[in-house]
C-alpha cells in the first residue's frame, strides 16, 4: 500500500515533482485556499527564504539532517514546529514550542534521550496506515496552535504501533545543557548540506549541486543527440542509461535511481551533466 495519497499514476507518467503534484491535488480539494508548491531542497542557505512568514512548520521530511535544520530555524525564529516520523508499523510525533518545550536536540542529541527509530525504511519499509495516523496526530496539534488553543496541546511525545496496537505518551524534559534551545548554538543553520544523500527506501542517491543552474532544454538536446532517451517537462528532466535513471532539476540537483552508491551517482552525473 502506497502511503503517498496525494500522488497517482498520472503524476508518475508526467514525471511531476511531488511538490507540484501535491499542489494540484490540494487545489482540487479546496480552490479557496492559497497553496504554493516549491520544487527545492531545504538547506542552510535557503531555509529562511522558504520558511519565513509562516506561523507553523509541519515535518514531512525523511531524514534527520533536514529535521535538525528545521529545529534550529524554528528555535532561532521563535515559531512552533511539529516533528513526525514513521517506519515499519511504528510512528511518533512531538510538538515543539520554542522556550516552552523540549526541542528535537533535547530529544535526540543527549545520551539519556528517548530512543529514536532504530530501523529504517530501507530495511523494513513503511506501512501506509501508520503514516496516515501520524499525519492526523500532527495535523490535530497544528490546528490547536493555529486556532489559538495552546492549552489543548498535550506537550508529550506520542508514539504508536499500528501492528501491535500499542500507544504511548511520554513526557520529554528540556535538556538544561541543550546546544540548541538553551545555548542557542544553531549549528545546522551554519552548515553545508551533504554533497549527496541516500534516499530512504528508494534505491536512490540524491546529489546536491549548489551554486549552479542548468538549462534543461539545452541539456536535453545534447543528451538526445547521443541517442539517450530523454523525458522533460517544465520542472525537471529525466534520462536513462541502463540500469540507471537520472532525474535532473534546474538548480543542479539530481537523483540517481538504481544505486545507493554515491560514487556511482557522482560518476554518472559528471559524465552526462558535467562536474
Amino acid at each position: 500500500m502506497d502511503h503517498q495519497a496525494l500522488f497517482d499514476e498520472t503524476d508518475a507518467r508526467e514525471a511531476l515533482p511531488k511538490a507540484v503534484a501535491a499542489e494540484r491535488k490540494l487545489r482540487q480539494l479546496n480552490s479557496g485556499i492559497e497553496i504554493e508548491g516549491v520544487v527545492s531542497d531545504v538547506t542552510p542557505s535557503n531555509v529562511d527564504e522558504l520558511l519565513r512568514g509562516f506561523d507553523l512548520i509541519l515535518d514531512g521530511t525523511d531524514n534527520f539532517e533536514t529535521r535538525f535544520l528545521l529545529n534550529d530555524f524554528a528555535l532561532r525564529s521563535n515559531r512552533p514546529w511539529i516533528y513526525a516520523a514513521a517506519v515499519g508499523s511504528y510512528g511518533l510525533t512531538f510538538t515543539i514550542r520554542p522556550g516552552q518545550t523540549a526541542c528535537l536536540a533535547c530529544l535526540l542529541e543527549t545520551p539519556d534521550a528517548s530512543p529514536g527509530l532504530e530501523e529504517t525504511c530501507d530495511t523494513i519499509g513503511v506501512l501506509g496506515p501508520v503514516v496516515s495516523l501520524v499525519a492526523s496526530l500532527e495535523g490535530a496539534e497544528g490546528l490547536k496552535i493555529l486556532s489559538g488553543r495552546s492549552g489543548a496541546l498535550h506537550g508529550r511525545l506520542l508514539s504508536c504501533d499500528i501492528w501491535t496496537g500499542r500507544m504511548q505518551s511520554i513526557a520529554v524534559s528540556r535538556n538544561p545543557n541543550c546546544r540548541a534551545c538553551v545555548r542557542h548554538e544553531y549549528s545546522y543553520l551554519h552548515g553545508e548540506s551533504q554533497p549527496h544523500i541516500t534516499m530512504c527506501g528508494r534505491d536512490s542517491v540524491q546529489i546536491h549541486e549548489r551554486n549552479r543552474s542548468l538549462n534543461l532544454s539545452a541539456l536535453g538536446e545534447n543528451l538526445s543527440a547521443t541517442g539517450i532517451t530523454v523525458k522533460k517537462n517544465d520542472f525537471l528532466l529525466k534520462f536513462t542509461v541502463p540500469p540507471y535513471e537520472m532525474t535532473v532539476f534546474e538548480d543542479g540537483r539530481a537523483i540517481l535511481k538504481g544505486s545507493t552508491d554515491p560514487a556511482v551517482a557522482r560518476s554518472i552525473y559528471a559524465r552526462y551533466i558535467g562536474s
